[in-house]
């Protein structure tokens, strides 16, 4: 399974929001917890509407979090 082309500073952004959980992530973003996980570990894309939601419940505009790579995700 090949991942996403998209990249995401969510794990980062958790821990500089007070260490917020990933659980408390998915309920501002209303998505559960193991989607955040697998958001985090680029396992997932979100949708728009999800990423947008992700995005607002940091304060963030979507470009800060999420970074989509039209040639495919970088290595690592």
């Amino acid at each position: 399974m090949s991942r996403p082309p998209i990249t995401n500073q969510v794990r980062r952004l958790r821990f500089e929001a007070d260490e917020m959980t990933q659980g408390e992530l998915g309920e501002r973003a209303g998505v559960t917890r193991q989607t955040v996980a697998a958001i985090e570990k680029g396992r997932y894309a979100p949708s728009l509407e999800v990423a947008f939601r992700i995005a607002h419940a940091f304060g963030r505009p979507l470009e800060e979090v999420f970074t989509f790579h039209p040639d495919g995700p970088p290595e690592g």
